[in-house]
């Protein structure tokens, strides 16, 4: 078709050259902050006795490494630190026996009721305290192995404790996993180690790495969910809130139009090549990917042609699209007559 120039400036046609852009793309997501799985303690002993005071005595608290949990009292740690006490006493008499034997087997009954002692989780500094005084404890205090919130609390003052039974869960927010769901169509340009960027609602802006892409689809709204981690300085990333998640990927140079170029019928894309004289020509057009404000052209057309950057103006609605149809071909007979 043929548009005479002052046509085209009254309709304001505007054209660009098609070459190659660097495009980003910018994935955006909501994600769930989760516990770091790995970063959840379980408390419990190794052997059985009835608590006697908590210490931390309800779910949420922090608690720091070292601090004391709970007292407890067990019949069977009273005995292992009597044989200790009695290993120490016949090791003190083995050494003024003449019988070597006797030394070697006094030490190693020390070193083998220490080392029950120390199955059970009884620190260093409990055993030289016990050996320093002599004397055993009744109770013994349990200290927290990690520093986190308690986000479980099953014991009770008074209760009786088994062996391996869970007392509390402690979860370590010092860093956390966000789960984002990517839609299946962005889910190629996810790459494990990217950098992604975590926003809170307070304006706040965190970035994380993608550590995990699971391996399947969630169902109905066919999206994947990825794994980020983030530090989360101060906590102020809360479990099961929500976050809006951006990953930016850079797709390199690629041959690309403005997206304002590109008319999309619904079963075709088109852009209209603008020749030389006033002549334009609607070309199919293969799409890649669609960034902000360009879009990826695989085939139809290549670097340097010259393409209409508004085409829109031809469907912005039926009445112009007529208008702006009926004046293209009345613009063209009449060109035709004139040649």
């Amino acid at each position: 078709m043929f548009i005479s120039p002052e046509k085209q400036q009254l309709i304001g046609v505007k054209t660009a050259n098609v070459g190659f852009v660097s495009l980003q793309k910018l994935i955006a997501a909501k994600g769930l902050v989760d516990y770091d799985e790995r970063r959840i303690f379980s408390i419990n002993t190794k052997f059985e006795g009835w608590i006697e005071k908590l210490f931390v005595n309800y779910t949420g608290k922090l608690v720091k490494k070292g601090e004391p949990l709970f007292t407890i009292y067990s019949p069977e740690l009273v005995s292992a630190q009597e044989e200790y006490l009695l290993s120490l006493k016949n090791r003190e008499i083995g050494k003024n026996s003449q019988f070597e034997e006797i030394k070697v087997s006094s030490q190693s009954m020390v070193e083998a009721t220490e080392r029950r002692l120390k199955l059970w989780d009884i620190t260093d500094e409990q055993i030289k305290q016990l050996e320093e005084k002599g004397e055993m404890t009744k109770t013994l205090i349990v200290h927290s192995q990690n520093e986190g919130f308690v986000i479980e609390k099953m014991v009770v003052e008074g209760m009786k404790i088994m062996p391996g039974e869970s007392l509390y869960k402690i979860a370590d927010l010092s860093s956390v996993w966000i789960i984002a769901d990517i839609y299946e169509q962005d889910i190629p340009l996810v790459k494990i180690g990217q950098v992604a960027e975590i926003s809170l609602l307070s304006g706040k802006v965190l970035r994380g790495r993608i550590t995990y892409i699971y391996p399947y689809l969630e169902g109905e709204l066919r999206t994947v969910k990825v794994r980020i981690e983030v530090a989360n300085p101060g906590y102020v990333l809360k479990p099961n809130s929500y976050v809006n998640v951006g990953i930016k990927v850079e797709l390199g140079r690629r041959l690309a139009v403005v997206d304002s170029a590109v008319i999309d019928t619904g079963e075709r894309q088109l852009v209209i090549l603008a020749r030389e004289d006033g002549h334009f020509k609607p070309v199919d057009v293969k799409l890649g990917v669609k960034v902000e404000g360009f879009c990826e052209v695989l085939e139809g057309i290549k670097e340097g042609d010259e393409v209409v950057t508004n085409a829109n103006f031809l469907i912005d609605s039926e009445s112009r699209m007529k208008e702006a149809l009926s004046g293209m071909t009345g613009e063209s007979s009449k060109g035709e007559h004139h040649h």
